[in-house]
């Protein structure tokens, strides 16, 4: 088993020299402005040939080597995080295979060959979902899996449109073609972006995939999977420009998720519907029109929100595979290192100055005050920054600022191998945001009224004295009298309800075509009827052979007869 074990580390090593590699050669490009394409024709079709083609620009091996960096945190971690468990070496190729489709799809400019990439990031991460072998897992892993699926069958139908224009590569369409023939592609694209992305309405999926062990979470559920769609949107936001139907997704997914953490109890749901709420805050700046914010916010998010997972999966493994945040106090006790670095992960989460997530989200809010927006509008993206802090306050006041007595001083789990990858992630959260913004992006002047400038963070002071202050209230009528609409807000304003409501028509559709069809009538005039007959008939001439000397001797007579009398 100790063989096996070294395999993660040494995925873990390659992994991270190809991540630096990537990250040089990135910043390279960037600097010298170079854009290379590697393709070769595999076959032609009519007149649109099949070509598989690589881009390599500074945005994609940028990208690339963020995955490849967070990818082999995960391998080190996962080591010591499962050696336990009995398929530990099934568990490291499935993240292996996982992390290769991500590169594929992070290359490939071409939508064959991006369809490879995202039907393999689908099948890995059903794979994993359902890894624990349980009903909770299976359960997720169906709803996951589904719902992944919408976005699957808009990236073929994208495919058979595209037939249309001679080329399956999308790098040409803005110069060639109006937006009105475009628009179809367009719209099967945002489609497949806001179900991989768990935007509004499929956001069910990303908390239920929570059932997957943690590390796939820190890998899968942060930087990976669901950056997918934001990604493919940022290739197509030549022709995406500026758009209100994403742009109103994106904030009441952002609003949706974040007021929904506020009330969860589960430690891995809380980080999962704030990445839910950071997801939708990409998006909202996308269709303003800065894909280059978005990305930047993508690249942050993703350094300290697989920290989130790390820390979180320490202190679920220490404390005897408990998630709930009410029975998790005292961690700073048990687990000292973790809980630090959990602590600076929030705050960079909640856009604390000078560490990864201020750089973007800052910008990203005081460019969107900047824009012409109703007052409704500015309110709710004002809130759903706000309860990026109260939920991050709840959180740390749980685990850190309530005493669980005796159960406190139990540290089983913070190894030395699990706090390795989380001190390098750690250093990346601080020091990649301000490097970003030197020498990435563009210098952005930001002019606001000084109400503004002073109203976010006095929002944000007064947000976070109101939770600490409610969280110490020891009296529960709040609770009593308000049990209704608290379910409704906490529940994801029932979209898990929903989704499957409309998911499980459509498999008792499938199960009764595979009963009638598939099994029944399909089966008796297809393969099993024909092979039925062909059977009985053939048995009947191989009777007619084996019935001895004589009937051997009579057909001989006969043939030489009918051959005679034809001469």
């Amino acid at each position: 088993m100790k063989l096996f074990n070294l395999v993660s580390y040494y995925i873990g090593v390659m992994l991270m020299a190809a991540s630096a590699t990537s990250l040089w050669v990135g910043f390279n490009f960037l600097v010298g402005q170079e854009v290379y394409f590697l393709e070769w024709e595999i076959f032609s079709l009519g007149t649109s040939a099949v070509v598989v083609t690589f881009l390599f620009d500074w945005m994609s091996l940028t990208f690339m080597g963020f995955v490849l960096l967070i990818s082999s945190m995960v391998m080190f971690y996962i080591t010591y995080y499962m050696s336990a468990e009995k398929h530990f070496y099934r568990f490291t190729i499935l993240v292996y295979l996982f992390v290769l489709s991500m590169v594929f799809l992070i290359l490939s400019p071409n939508m064959i060959s991006i369809l490879l990439g995202w039907d393999g990031l689908g099948l890995v991460s059903y794979c994993l979902v359902i890894f624990y072998q349980n009903i909770k897992s299976a359960n997720a892993g169906m709803l996951t899996i589904l719902s992944n699926r919408v976005g699957d069958v808009a990236i073929l139908l994208c495919i058979a449109w595209m037939a249309n224009f001679g080329s399956w590569n999308f790098s040409y369409l803005f110069y060639f073609f109006s937006s009105s023939e475009t628009l179809v592609i367009l719209s099967l694209v945002i489609l497949a972006g806001m179900t991989k992305s768990a935007q509004m309405p499929f956001s069910a999926w990303l908390p239920a995939a929570m059932a997957a062990p943690t590390p796939v979470s820190a890998l899968v559920h942060s930087s990976t999977l669901v950056t997918a769609g934001v990604y493919l949107l940022i290739r197509f936001s030549h022709l995406l420009g500026e758009s209100s139907f994403l742009f109103y997704t994106g904030v009441f997914t952002m609003f949706m998720s974040g007021m929904g953490a506020n009330f969860e109890n589960d430690l891995k749901k809380i980080i999962a519907l704030s990445t839910l709420s950071q997801l939708g805050l990409m998006m909202m700046i996308l269709s303003l029109g800065y894909p280059e914010l978005s990305f930047f916010h993508l690249l942050t998010h993703a350094l300290f929100k697989s920290l989130l997972f790390l820390c979180a999966g320490v202190f679920i493994h220490s404390m005897g595979d408990v998630q709930d945040i009410r029975h998790l106090g005292g961690a700073s006790v048990a687990c000292p290192v973790t809980s630090f670095y959990f602590i600076a992960a929030s705050l960079a989460l909640c856009g604390f100055p000078f560490l990864a997530g201020f750089y973007s989200k800052d910008l990203i809010l005081e460019l969107y005050f900047m824009v012409g927006t109703n007052s409704f509008m500015f309110v709710v993206v004002l809130l759903s920054t706000v309860f990026t802090l109260t939920y991050s306050v709840r959180l740390v006041y749980f685990m850190f600022l309530k005493n669980l007595g005796v159960g406190s001083l139990m540290s089983v789990a913070e190894e030395g191998g699990m706090v390795l990858p989380m001190s390098l992630l750690f250093i990346f959260s601080i020091v990649a945001g301000c490097f970003m913004s030197w020498f990435y992006f563009p210098f952005t002047f930001v002019y606001l009224p000084l109400v503004i400038k002073i109203l976010v963070s006095v929002s944000l002071l007064l947000a976070a004295a109101l939770v600490y202050s409610c969280m110490s209230v020891k009296r529960l009528f709040t609770v009593v009298f308000t049990g209704r609409s608290l379910y409704f807000v906490g529940s994801m304003w029932l979209l898990p309800y929903i989704s499957t409501l409309v998911f499980m028509p459509l498999v008792k559709i499938g199960e009764k075509l595979l009963k009638f069809f598939d099994q029944g009538w399909l089966e008796q005039l297809g393969g099993q009827g024909f092979y039925k007959k062909a059977s009985s008939y053939s048995s009947v001439l191989d009777y007619s052979m084996t019935l001895g000397v004589k009937t051997y001797l009579l057909t001989f007579l006969f043939l030489f007869t009918g051959c005679f009398y034809l001469l």
